[in-house]
């Protein structure tokens, strides 16, 4: 029997229509995914239904694409372990970056019934944190999203991405190498639909960063995302408060309480990120040609190649 727990009537109804899944079909889908894992021998992942199902809704039931993504997916948390591959959520460092409250997702979908709300803000010190410091735990808060939230999981993520306490030194820690590792960790070895991009509290440096970075997001991705100021209701326009944190004019709890209430869910799936610890990839074990991560998102190529649902 396929261990998948069951979506509402609601979120059914939008992974049938569009994701394409076929219920009576799952079992096949599942076993086809893991008869090839069986003849990958460098790869070791996760293999149970909850986590190997979401990349194939992900991918909207593209086996071949799901095989990328995953194979991808563990590739990445091998050659980059210190940011992409949490296996101790009780490392003392770790609840200190978590508890600055850069990184979260927030409590209600939007409309109740559609994406994940996930908000990035630069409100740390950059003298004792790098930005790979801080991207940890909002790894780790994504791979979570794989098992435990199925509106992220079937609607897909919204991102606010908030410059107003972001400086000099916060930008030049956004480095190429670690775009790199964002972008292909997050955008093309996660299996999440991205339906919106909410930059706020931009300011004219932020505004020359983009320009940087604009030309290498995919076309497709740069239509969902909308630059915005400092006013509050130029985000209400999309995101109503009641689905925002007090931070934001919202009726949620501050991301300061949200993010110390988080630690709960940290605690309860400790064992999760312990058997990261079993899982990667072995790059000489691969069949045939080895993976080049690095030629395959080099800057110039690799952003463009960003597939967005």
């Amino acid at each position: 029997m396929v261990n998948v727990a069951p979506l509402n009537p609601e979120l059914q109804k939008i992974a049938n229509e569009e994701l394409g899944e076929v219920a009576t079909r799952i079992p096949e889908d599942l076993n086809a995914l893991r008869e090839w894992i069986k003849h990958q021998p460098h790869l070791k992942p996760r293999q149970d239904d909850q986590f190997l199902i979401q990349f194939l809704r992900g991918c909207k039931y593209s086996l071949e694409k799901a095989k990328d993504k995953l194979d991808l997916h563990f590739s990445l948390k091998t050659k980059y372990p210190e940011m992409l591959n949490v296996t101790n959520v009780d490392e003392p460092k770790f609840r200190e970056v978590h508890n600055l409250g850069c990184f979260l997702e927030l409590p209600i979908p939007i409309n109740g019934c559609g994406p994940r709300i996930v908000v990035f803000r630069f409100n740390y010190p950059t003298n004792k944190y790098s930005i790979d410091d801080i991207f940890q735990p909002g790894c780790a808060v994504h791979e979570l999203m794989l098992l435990k939230d199925p509106y992220a999981c079937i609607c897909g993520l919204s991102y606010i991405i908030d410059f107003g306490l972001a400086t000099a030194s916060h930008y030049m820690q956004m480095t190429p190498n670690f775009c790199k590792k964002m972008v292909s960790f997050l955008e093309k070895s996660m299996p999440y639909r991205i339906k919106s991009v909410y930059y706020i509290n931009v300011t004219p440096a932020a505004q020359q960063f983009f320009k940087i970075l604009f030309p290498f997001l995919s076309e497709k991705l740069r239509q969902r995302i909308k630059v915005l100021g400092q006013d509050m209701q130029e985000l209400y326009q999309y995101i109503a408060p009641k689905y925002l944190p007090k931070d934001y004019g919202g009726e949620l709890a501050s991301l300061s309480e949200l993010a110390a209430d988080y630690n709960k869910v940290w605690d309860a799936h400790r064992d999760f990120f312990k058997e990261n610890a079993n899982c990667g990839s072995d790059e000489s074990l691969r069949p045939g040609k080895p993976l080049d991560i690095d030629g395959l998102f080099g800057v110039g190529g690799s952003f463009r190649k960003i597939v967005v649902d």
